[in-house]
């Protein structure tokens, strides 16, 4: 009987050891899943956030600036100056506006896509490569593509299963409505009028 028994305690001890492996793997598994499916985006979706409210204050910024300057520009017009140009203590500085840049991740963004149906806000980015596209969706055609003007933007993005970037466009219906603000602070709401 004492085989039997001391072989039914190894047979125990073999078997401890490989539910205390499946436990741990099972923890494992459930960490990755609550990290990529429930952390994570919360975390992308508040830089997100972050990235799209510098992008309107930047825009603001500029157009108070811009504002500003054609008062200037008003006052400026009464005013009749005369420089010399030979007078090098007088240099003459062309007035170069620079608008500043808003980056997501290393990125310029050019501008942002709302869809308030499926709850998408993502940045728009400037590069179409692999990784800007594993950050956030970017405009691809044409090669320097202007938001919100005459002509065809293409808008591409990642559709994942996990509820990510355009994932859920496949919920959109005609007459939804898709929103776009680009740097000059314009925002078009376009309606989808067709679907294939």
């Amino acid at each position: 009987i004492f085989p039997y028994l001391e072989a039914l305690m190894n047979y125990k001890n073999d078997l401890t050891v490989v539910l205390i492996i499946l436990i741990v793997g099972i923890l494992i598994g459930a960490g990755i899943w609550l990290y990529n499916s429930v952390i994570k985006p919360r975390s992308d979706k508040d830089k997100n956030i972050q990235a799209i409210e510098e992008f309107d204050r930047n825009v603001e910024i500029d157009k108070t600036g811009e504002n500003q300057e054609k008062e200037e520009n008003k006052a400026q017009e009464s005013i009749n100056v005369s420089i010399d140009p030979t007078n090098s203590t007088n240099p003459v500085q062309p007035n170069i506006k620079v608008k500043k840049k808003t980056y997501y991740e290393g990125y310029v963004m050019i501008g942002y896509i709302t869809i308030p149906k499926t709850n998408v806000k993502l940045p728009i980015l400037d590069s179409v490569t692999p990784e800007a596209l594993n950050t956030a969706v970017a405009a691809l055609y044409p090669s320097n593509p202007k938001l919100n003007q005459p002509g065809n933007v293409v808008i591409v993005g990642h559709n994942y299963k996990n509820g990510q970037f355009f994932s859920n466009n496949k919920n959109l219906q005609l007459g939804d409505k898709i929103k776009i603000k680009d740097t000059t602070g314009t925002e078009l709401t376009y309606t989808i009028y067709e679907k294939f």
